[in-house]
């Protein structure tokens, strides 16, 4: 029988973490090297039994994990699914997560879901109705969350402030905090030609609990201009993790997760990813 109330790692390590998968449970369980916390997708886990949670629930007793919603739909028109709320509701309230985090962006549509992540305008509008959002997701979970920044592939002319005032203010209004992503900053500026350091800059770092680190896929748009995909199915470029370096040495250090969510590779290769996150931070550091 499970321990109803076990120890949870109630904060994350400033250290290197990875996107929880199954096949990868022996490996880190037996010798996780330098990865100090996991990840999991919340839906995921929002069952009520079988191997999945079991391995959930004996890792958490040994690592700070963090839950990251995929599914939420916080920006979109309509109020929040109840159900989906009571079932992230009840996943945290058996987990407690050192952390929780969802996306700045939209999948729904009056009763139909769209397995995408889609993006917002930046208005005052909007910003009213993600905020709102937010505080009925954290009224329900009885904790703080994370909002992560997108990945574009557009711009919306309607637009009338930027990305980085928008989740500024959204932090301001709502208290809560950020997850920035770096690969979707590489992303977003490759393919809406803007400066990925600019972006930094602005950034407000003070709100940042968690950084994320993942693959991309490279293409052309139909007049040749490069368009990147936030694939999560390789290793981390090179220019971001040049940024991952800019960003640790501005800001300080975070707990950095290495996302491989498709085509996922063996445990050497993955942790071999988090040794190079562990290198900048450990240089921060000292």
């Amino acid at each position: 029988m499970f321990d109803e109330n076990p120890k949870r790692i109630d904060r994350l390590p400033n250290a290197p973490g990875v996107g929880y998968k199954p096949q990868h449970f022996s490996d880190i369980s037996n010798d996780s090297g330098v990865v100090g916390w996991l990840e999991v997708h919340a839906e995921n886990y929002m069952g009520d039994g079988g191997r999945p949670l079991a391995q959930l629930r004996h890792l958490s007793e040994k690592f700070a994990i963090s839950a990251h919603g995929v599914g939420l739909s916080i920006g979109g028109e309509g109020r929040l699914d109840p159900d989906h709320l009571a079932r992230l509701k009840h996943l945290n309230d058996w987990l407690h997560p050192a952390s929780f985090s969802e996306h700045l962006a939209w999948s729904t549509h009056g009763a139909e879901f769209m397995n995408d992540l889609l993006p917002l305008p930046y208005t005052g509008v909007t910003l009213t109705r993600v905020a709102d959002h937010i505080d009925v997701l954290q009224e329900t979970l009885g904790r703080k969350i994370l909002l992560e920044n997108p990945s574009s592939y557009l711009a919306f002319t309607e637009s009338t402030m930027s990305e980085t005032d928008f989740l500024r203010d959204l932090a301001r209004r709502t208290g809560c905090g950020l997850l920035l992503d770096v690969n979707n900053v590489f992303i977003s500026a490759t393919n809406l030609g803007t400066d990925p350091i600019a972006y930094i800059d602005d950034f407000p770092l003070g709100h940042v609990g968690e950084i994320h680190l993942g693959g991309h896929d490279e293409d052309e748009d139909d007049h040749g201009a490069p368009l990147l995909i936030d694939s999560h199915g390789r290793e981390v470029a090179d220019p971001v993790w040049s940024l991952y370096d800019y960003v640790i040495t501005k800001g300080g250090s975070r707990p950095t997760l290495i996302e491989w969510d498709n085509d996922v590779p063996d445990w050497p290769i993955l942790e071999a990813e988090a040794q190079r996150a562990h290198v900048i931070l450990q240089k921060t550091a000292t």
